[in-house]
């Protein structure tokens, strides 16, 4: 994942998958951490990815890792319309690492209406991971949340 060259393999390679899978009525993605938006030679992992694999190769955008690695989660959301078949709702905030969904800095009005409007989302996955408190608190500070935003 350092070099564009080793990114455009990773792409052709699932563009392979994607097509193999094709006739058993199955996908294919790819779910991002921070690296995936760091520099590479001009680019992003993830522009480099997205750009060169098959359309079919849907996008698994985890939208706390991609703030953690200072990408706007909105932008790829635009950049690559059609391929958000899932998305991981996490939260990132800069001052609270522990927070849950409601509670930082993802713009979640906006990416929700462009997972409707343009990103053909089937799947919302919530994920929480950093959080001290019993899960099951976790949980339900999350739904909670997503309820009072009509979700």
């Amino acid at each position: 994942r350092s070099t564009k060259a080793g990114w455009l393999e990773l792409a052709g390679l699932f563009s392979q998958i994607a097509e193999r899978l094709r006739p058993h009525g199955m996908l294919v993605g790819y779910h991002n951490h921070d690296v995936e938006f760091l520099p590479v030679e001009g680019s992003t992992g993830f522009d480099l990815f997205y750009g060169a694999a098959a359309p079919e190769v849907f996008m698994q955008l985890d939208l706390g890792n991609a703030m953690h690695g200072g990408a706007d989660p909105l932008g790829y959301l635009k950049r690559y319309p059609g391929r958000s078949v899932t998305i991981h709702l996490k939260e990132f905030s800069r001052a609270n690492p522990r927070a849950v969904i409601g509670e930082g800095e993802v713009p979640w009005a906006e990416v929700f209406a462009l997972c409707e409007a343009q990103g053909k989302t089937e799947w919302y996955i919530v994920e929480h991971e950093s959080d001290p408190a019993a899960p099951l608190d976790s949980v339900a500070r999350c739904r909670e949340a997503l309820r009072l935003m009509g979700r």
